[in-house]
Formats: structure tokens, sequence, C-alpha cells
């Protein structure tokens, strides 16, 4: 199993950056995808979620209604539209997947992980 992230950049504050994830080689009955983060000198933390079986999604405090967490068009790929970018949005993010039932953002539940892509948000 492997998920490659593409998409990561730099922007300005306020501008957009849209972040894809393909996930290779996994079960078909994989359940949940979800996208984390993590700042320097600062503990990863969930990001969104999105379920397989119901399209549910679930995104932390600080990022909704900004961010938007949707299936690819390709299989096996989930895309995470990031608007109104923020300087504490600055992170490496990091695509996640599991098998099973689950919608939320605890790190411990997820099995597989990208390699992390860089976003950063400055002037």
């Amino acid at each position: 199993v492997q998920l490659v992230e593409n998409g990561g950049g730099s922007v300005q504050p306020g501008g957009s950056l849209t972040l894809s994830c393909a996930a290779h080689g996994f079960p078909e009955d994989y359940f949940a995808l979800a996208w984390f983060r993590q700042a320097p000198g600062k503990e990863r933390e969930g990001v969104a979620c999105i379920s397989k079986m119901d399209e549910a999604t679930y995104y932390a405090n600080s990022v909704k209604g900004r961010f938007t967490i949707s299936r690819g068009d390709a299989k096996n790929t989930v895309m995470l539209q990031m608007n109104n970018l923020k300087p504490d949005d600055t992170a490496v993010y990091y695509c996640a997947a599991r098998s099973g039932g689950y919608l939320g953002l605890s790190e411990s539940r997820f099995d597989y992980w990208g390699q992390g892509s860089q976003v950063t948000v400055s002037s």
C-alpha cells in the first residue's frame, strides 16, 4: 500500500491550494481517507476526513468553512481544497487511510500514511 501526495507549495495569505492523494495497492473496501498536518515544533493534528460509504465528511474546527475534502475523479484518490489560507496553515500535510468504519481525526486509527507535502502560507 502506498499513498502518494501532490499539490503542495507556497501561497500568500488569502490564497488557495489543492492537495491530492492517490492510494496505490489499497484494498477496495478501504473506508476512510483523511488529511493531517504538522507545523514546525507542533504535534501532528487532524484536518479533515471522508467516509467511503456515504461520503460523510468531518473537519477540524480550525479549517471548517475554508477547507473541503472530497473524492477525486480517479479511483482511490482524495482531494483537499484549501481556500482563504492563513499563515497558521503552514505545515507538512499528510494523507492517511484506513480500512473499516471510521469518521474522525484520531491519528492512531489510521494505518497508512503518505510521505507529506509542504504547504507554506506567507506574504
